[in-house]
């Protein structure tokens, strides 16, 4: 169709002429009024001006406007155009996309438009703006999302609508798992891909009303003025069911599942940086908790967060200072029918800086976490041989078990590190057993059996940690190459009362010395409990508070090693 401007205004159009006028003479920016009946559009003159348009009238807009768009956004652009022509009720009308301007350079457009309706209910116009938006101040460069300046001044917009209105609201920030495995599998380009993919399969399951924000790196942000707790739970479902299957991008498949931190104004803050915080707090703890899911903000789970970072912080300084603050307390084992000590299990202790003893249960995950785990091994491990090779000068015999985490078994350095040491104290290989708990084993039994049969062939022995609890006891027996199963405390409680764990407990036994493998019981607390597993289940040996708790180097010294010298 040739171009031209000498298109007449429809009915519907001169009614409010004088309305658009006054409209566009108040604001910079662009100002459009759609007759949908009649397909006709009026803009305001500085759209025209700035894009490569034939007037302030025309029919059939999408065919002037549609090849401006960058080609990456069309078929986006494409499907809101569609929405709009098939309209069949008043909605709202919310995208950002690039356009190609008079110069030819693409810039970033933000649309905001309402259709509404005829005396009939009919929609019969569609009315709104456009801004256009500096890329670098305003638009995130990857997604064409607004970014985070532009997150911070809406959500200072939404704290003053509460300040005149009384009515709050939520906040969600999304923050995708595993998104590092993608750019560190593939390449950076495919990552900017994938959260350019990952933000249109938001953005198309959010209410039209919504916009979705980009944060730093792979994190989004959505502002929802009224929202509860029902209408977060169903954004969050949806985002959920969106990406819960795995998607391709160019013959690249990948997996990204999102976490979510939600908050409440003005009830977990009235201010943009503390509801931030308390939303970023909120998904850092989605994610350690499991991943792909949505965590609402309360006092009591920050305050536990803030004390982990600051453990965190904490641990880091003890390691970099040599480990201080850290130590081994020894649980003695026994031999189940002579109840003669034969080693001990050496178990880590820490002190944080203001010398409160912190529960292993709390600082051991973010050893984990953070790697740390991998420096504080060696010194447990170089620690637990020094004391061993004293404990063996007054029972030869002796042998101390060191846990050993799966991050441990990934760092193929420690098992230098482990010869060396050896070395150094000259001590025998068969006085060290390593455990590794079994819910971690079932990670990589291939990989696990590999390295495990690398330490046997130094002559260390390998023991299965807390058997049963993990998902494939049985499978372990059949695929982990090991010398000691210990059996957890779960089976032992009831035992003189559950004939199921009675049984269950003598089968395992029977079934590891079938196989050349012996049993460790752990938990044993009565006398009762130690008689039952000695002569019904014919335990090798026994671990637990019948035969002492955890103790100091030299309360373990003084309480069960200075009778075997006398």
């Amino acid at each position: 169709m040739k171009k031209n401007n000498r298109i007449p205004l429809s009915p519907c159009l001169k009614r409010f002429k004088f309305y658009f006028d006054l409209l566009k003479k108040t604001t910079n920016d662009y100002l459009f009024f759609t007759d949908i009946q009649e397909n006709i559009v009026m803009v305001s003159p500085n759209l025209v001006q700035d894009f490569d348009l034939p007037g302030e009238v025309m029919e059939n807009f999408d065919q002037y406007w549609g090849p401006l768009v960058h080609p990456e956004e069309r078929e986006e652009y494409a499907a809101l155009a569609h929405n709009l022509e098939a309209a069949q009720c008043v909605f709202e009308h919310a995208a950002e996309y690039r356009v190609k301007s008079r110069k030819g350079e693409y810039v970033w457009i933000r649309c905001r438009g309402r259709v509404g309706a005829d005396r009939e209910g009919r929609p019969s116009m569609f009315v709104g703006m456009m801004s256009r938006m500096a890329q670098r101040n305003q638009a995130d460069e990857i997604t064409g999302l607004l970014n985070k300046y532009q997150f911070e001044h809406a959500v200072k917009l939404a704290l003053a609508e509460y300040r005149a209105t009384g009515d709050g609201g939520a906040i969600m920030v999304f923050g995708l798992d595993n998104f590092k495995i993608v750019n560190e599998t593939y390449n950076r380009l495919l990552g900017d891909q994938v959260l350019k993919r990952v933000a249109r399969v938001i953005a198309n399951v959010l209410p039209p009303a919504l916009t979705l924000f980009k944060l730093d790196g792979d994190e989004f942000a959505v502002i929802y003025p009224g929202a509860g707790e029902k209408e977060v739970g169903e954004i969050f479902a949806s985002v959920q069911s969106a990406l819960s299957r795995p998607q391709d991008i160019d013959g690249h498949q990948y997996f990204c599942t999102a976490s979510c931190g939600t908050v409440f104004y003005p009830t977990a803050g009235k201010d943009y940086l503390v509801l931030h915080k308390h939303a970023e707090a909120a998904m850092d703890i989605a994610k350690r908790e499991g991943k792909n899911r949505n965590v609402l903000f309360s006092k009591e789970e920050y305050n536990r967060w803030v004390r982990s970072i600051s453990m965190r912080d904490s641990l880091w300084e003890s390691v970099e200072n040599g480990c201080t603050g850290f130590s081994l307390f020894f649980q003695p084992q026994v031999s189940a029918v002579e109840q003669k000590i034969i080693g001990a299990e050496a178990l880590l202790r820490w002190k944080n800086p203001k010398g409160r003893m912190v529960a292993p249960m709390e600082f051991i995950p973010i050893l984990e976490e953070t790697k740390l785990i991998i420096p504080v091994g060696k010194w447990i491990f170089a620690e637990a041989v020094r004391v061993c090779k004293r404990w063996r000068e007054v029972i030869p015999e002796f042998r101390v078990s060191i846990n050993m985490s799966y991050e441990q078994v990934k760092d193929l350095s420690f098992k230098k590190f482990v010869a060396d040491c050896l070395q150094r104290y000259e001590m025998p290989p068969e006085a060290i057993i390593l455990e590794l708990t079994e819910s971690k084993i079932v990670a990589d039994w291939s990989f696990v059996n590999k390295q495990f049969d690398e330490f046997r062939q130094q002559g260390l022995a390998i023991a299965m940690d807390d058997f049963g609890t993990g998902y494939s006891s049985l499978a372990s027996l059949k695929y982990l190459s090991c010398d000691i199963v210990k059996i957890d405390r779960e089976f032992v409680k009831k035992i003189l009362e559950n004939d199921f764990d009675r049984r269950l407990v003598k089968y395992v036994v029977s079934l590891c010395h079938s196989i050349g493998i012996k049993c460790c019981i752990e938990g044993v607390e009565e006398l009762a409990e130690y008689e039952l597993l000695t002569k019904e289940c014919q335990a090798d040996s026994i671990q637990g508070y019948l035969f002492g708790h955890p103790e100091s180097v030299e309360n373990f010294e003084e309480k069960f090693l200075h009778m075997e010298k006398n």
